[in-house]
């Protein structure tokens, strides 16, 4: 009887999630821009980085508990380097969630490690186009970008990202023509 269960509990979690049954997230656009003002306003890196995880626990906040365990599944995957296996979970969560952004932001983290940048990409455009002030998104967007050989329009587009989070680790891949900000 124990197999029976366990099986049939792994068949459930393994089945795709009806996206009529995924609840809209909650609205944090708020939140979000006020610690987009606080990490301009930060006067050391300790202060921004302890802001930037704030925003992180924002965005990892799934809509519900289904989705937020397969979220959870796919990242310990992907820190796994299973990438095949987070990127399937992923599937599953953009599926069932189709509006939350942080599943196709993971999802393109996961193609950037695979070298696949054109699927990075567009996951990376699905995720902003539903939270535009992503900057984990935007500084992905623009390194994928770069990683496609389009070095000055991912020069854009980081510095787009430092407009909005000047502590960003990765600006310190700004060219010098890129250090007008």
């Amino acid at each position: 009887m124990r197999l029976t269960f366990a099986s049939l509990c792994l068949a459930v979690l393994a089945t795709p999630l009806p996206a009529a049954d995924c609840p809209p997230g909650t609205d944090h656009s708020d939140r979000i821009a006020a610690l987009l003002s606080e990490v301009r306003a930060a006067e050391t890196e300790a202060e921004a980085r302890r802001l930037t995880n704030a925003m992180w626990a924002i965005w990892a906040e799934a809509p519900d508990e289904a989705a937020q365990a397969v979220l959870d599944r796919g990242m310990e995957k992907r820190a796994a380097f299973d990438l095949l296996g987070a990127i399937a979970e992923f599937d599953i969560l953009v599926d069932y969630c189709p509006d939350y952004a942080e599943g196709y932001n993971q999802r393109a983290f996961a193609h950037f490690i695979r070298g696949d940048y054109p699927a990075a990409l567009t996951d990376l455009d699905r995720a902003l186009a539903r939270d535009p002030n992503h900057v984990a998104a935007m500084a992905g967007r623009a390194l994928t970008l770069m990683g496609l050989g389009r070095t000055e329009e991912g020069q854009a587009a980081l510095r787009a990202a430092l407009a909005l989070h000047p502590w960003l680790p990765e600006r310190r891949m700004l060219t010098e023509a890129g250090t007008d900000l």
